[in-house]
């Protein structure tokens, strides 16, 4: 009788440590990966609305680790870029703002560069690359929305 409890105890410890074993090594595959999945989507326009500025831009600060996606449009003299982040880097939003701001000022000197954290700065700027990308949008009217998007991060400021 003591002998099987022996060897179901064993066995019993054995299930245990393969169940626990496996059960650890699953999150560290999904938490590698996903900063590698990223996709940067790109505007195109087929008018005078050179968007080239905003989408370098995109692909530098996307390869920031804490950097989870971003959206950017500019003008001629002006760039407005917004950067959702993960959740845990939210407690260091100013820090990772300073420094993206800094580093998009080093490789584009002649641009006033407008840098947010903020959600409704992120999806204003989602609509307005929408617009942009189906062409319904005029100098005139990007820069409408150019100047209201920059006003609405001057009041979160």
């Amino acid at each position: 009788m003591k002998n099987k409890m022996k060897t179901l105890n064993i066995c019993l410890i054995i299930v245990a440590a393969i169940g626990i074993g496996s059960g650890c090594n699953g999150n560290q595959n999904q938490l590698g990966s996903d900063n590698n999945d990223m996709n940067i989507e790109y505007v195109h326009t087929s008018k005078p609305i050179d968007q080239s500025v905003a989408n370098q831009s995109k692909e530098k600060v996307i390869k920031e680790e804490e950097i989870s996606g971003v959206k950017a449009v500019n003008t001629d003299k002006e760039l407005l870029l917004a950067v959702k982040v993960d959740q845990f880097d939210r407690f260091r939003l100013k820090d990772i703002k300073k420094k993206v701001k800094a580093d998009l000022e080093k490789i584009y000197p002649e641009y006033e560069i407008f840098v947010s954290t903020d959600q409704k700065i992120y999806l204003e700027l989602e609509q307005l690359e929408q617009k942009l990308q189906k062409d319904h949008t005029q100098k005139k009217s990007l820069k409408k929305s150019f100047d209201k998007i920059k006003s609405l991060m001057k009041e979160k400021a």
